[in-house]
């Protein structure tokens, strides 16, 4: 007797066996994920990439694989270095930190990610913008703030050495640039910059009052700032603030050291 499937047996059936295929695929996915986190861990970036890119060739909704992917791109790349192969490796985990965000648009490790790759490509303009990004999404992001108090210093620097070289003034002469003119034209280039620097440093530190590297940035972009004063006085102010975050740097490296020595049980 041949047996007869309803039409609504047979769309459960159906049904059953695409949620069983489907399961199965995603379990699969899931175990080259954990496979690619085990190569990961032991520093065997290109395979724990061929896992995780099959683990999202499995389940392309599968934003944790895509994260790890990313990293796994990233963990190769070597700032500073030019070659093509690493110039790929860098383009194929901004590329997927891209697809992260298209899952997940605040994900704090790909906007952070994405900004970092840029900052150490030295694309500062691009760097300001994810981590204005990152921000936006994540206003409580210390590192993104002294991201961009490095990257103010960064600038302001240069253009201010080159201006005392020019004026004939060595790295240890007092300030401020002794030429008005080209003070000033150092001010309309950097002021802002420096000021904006200081803020995001400072809002770094509110964060984590012993944000010892952010302090110590304070301490530079005072000094870039100093460089421009029109008075004596000013530029002695300015220089005196720097010393303080030099002073307040130092303190709080001692208080941390003491700390671990003490985790640890190395005090006397």
């Amino acid at each position: 007797m041949q047996r007869y499937l309803s039409p609504g047996l047979a769309s459960l059936a159906i049904g059953f066996l695409l949620f069983s295929s489907s399961g199965c695929t995603k379990l699969r996915a899931r175990d080259n994920l954990n496979k690619g986190v085990q190569a990961y861990k032991n520093a065997q970036y290109p395979d724990a990439v061929e896992f995780f890119k099959k683990a999202v060739e499995l389940d392309p909704q599968f934003p944790t694989a895509r994260l790890y992917l990313a990293t796994a791109y990233m963990s190769q790349y070597i700032p500073g270095a030019e070659s093509p192969d690493n110039l790929r490796m860098a383009q194929q985990a901004h590329e997927e930190f891209l697809r992260v965000l298209e899952m997940d648009p605040n994900n704090s490790v790909a906007l952070a990610s994405i900004a970092n790759l840029y900052f150490h490509q030295k694309k500062f303009d691009e760097a300001e913008e994810w981590f204005r990004k990152l921000i936006a999404a994540h206003p409580d992001n210390k590192e993104a703030y002294y991201t961009l108090g490095v990257i103010a210093w960064t600038r302001s620097f240069q253009k201010r050495m080159a201006a005392r070289a020019e004026l004939g003034m060595k790295p240890e002469d007092p300030g401020p640039l002794k030429d008005k003119k080209v003070r000033d034209k150092i001010k309309s280039e950097n002021l802002a910059l420096i000021e904006e620097g200081i803020k995001n440093l400072q809002r770094a530190v509110e964060l984590d009052p012993e944000y010892d590297d952010a302090m110590a940035y304070l301490n530079l972009l005072y000094r870039e700032r100093a460089d421009l004063q029109d008075t004596k006085e000013a530029y002695e102010k300015d220089v005196e603030t720097a010393d303080n975050w030099v002073d307040k740097t130092m303190a709080t490296k001692r208080i941390k050291a003491a700390r671990s020595q003490a985790q640890l049980g190395l005090t006397e």
